[in-house]
Formats: C-alpha cells, sequence, structure tokens
C-alpha cells in the first residue's frame, strides 16, 4: 500500500514475543511495522518478513503523528533514553507493557533524564484492552485492540 495513502504506522521497540505478534497482526490490520532493537544480540532471530522493517536505532523508524510506538520490555535499562527520544518524535500514541499494580520503571528512568511530568502522562501504561492477557500473542491482540479503539474513537479504549 501506497504511504502516502495510508501513513499509519507501528513501531515496535525492542525484540521480544509481543513484538514478534504486534508486527505480524500490524501489517494485517493495515500498519506499517517497524521493529527497533538497539542490541543486535537482543534479536530473536532474524527480523521477521511479514511486511516490517527492521532498524537498530529511533531515528531510522521515522516517528511522526501518524505512528503508533509500544515498548515491549519494561525491564531494558535503556527505556529512558528511548522514551525520551520517542517522545520527542511527537507520536499519535505510545505505551510500555508492564503490570498496572506497580509504578512503572518509566517513569523514574524519564524524571532522571528531566522530561517534564506532561510528557511523562503522555506514555500509557497498562497497555491493551483489559481482557486478562497472559500470553504474548494475547498481549498483542489487546494492544492492537486497544490502539483500534483508540484511534478510532471507540470506548475499547485502555481504562482498567
Amino acid at each position: 500500500m501506497d504511504p502516502k495513502q495510508n501513513p499509519r504506522r507501528l513501531v515496535a521497540v525492542f525484540s521480544s514475543p509481543v513484538a514478534e505478534v504486534l508486527l505480524r497482526f500490524g501489517v494485517e490490520l493495515g500498519f506499517r511495522s517497524v521493529l527497533v532493537e538497539p542490541d543486535p544480540t537482543r534479536l530473536l532471530g532474524p527480523p521477521r518478513p511479514h511486511g516490517d522493517t527492521f532498524v537498530s536505532d529511533l531515528a531510522a523508524a521515522r516517528i511522526d503523528e501518524h505512528t503508533d510506538v509500544v515498548l515491549t520490555d519494561h525491564h531494558r535499562p535503556e527505556i529512558g533514553a528511548v522514551l525520551k527520544e520517542v517522545l520527542a518524535g511527537r507520536p499519535r500514541w505510545v505505551g510500555i507493557v508492564g503490570n498496572p499494580k506497580h509504578e512503572g520503571p518509566h517513569v523514574a528512568a524519564l524524571k532522571e533524564l528531566g522530561v517534564g511530568d506532561e510528557d511523562i502522562a503522555r506514555v500509557h501504561r497498562p497497555v491493551g484492552l483489559n481482557i486478562g492477557s497472559r500470553a504474548p500473542a494475547e498481549i498483542a491482540v489487546a494492544i492492537l485492540a486497544g490502539l483500534l479503539a483508540d484511534r478510532n474513537d471507540r470506548p475499547g479504549g485502555f481504562e482498567f
């Protein structure tokens, strides 16, 4: 599909089982999918041939107002720096996976980097519809359903 006709882009940051499914299903839902993995030793294998793109840095992902960004690992030490760069790109939506019962480590990481509360609040966590997801495929489906609901101004949303 011509990018000018469909500018929707889904950027999954960090190679993970959730990212794998996000990219695979994202293409089917009309997203141009991009995997960003800054550490090549963490790739789960070669980039998957689902119509998605693999890049090693965020600049190459070309984040803009048509981009939804999901960080698929909340344990990575670089989440603060990565999220700061993502937020500077002014994505349409940004979120990070994690347990909603605990404050995400991204909050402290962003504060330490001098990111203001208003920008920190732009990072959604938890992500996805509240359907009790546990397995990577379930988590990815919940995230994609939530993104579609949000994009279409529907009540599916991300409320827990």
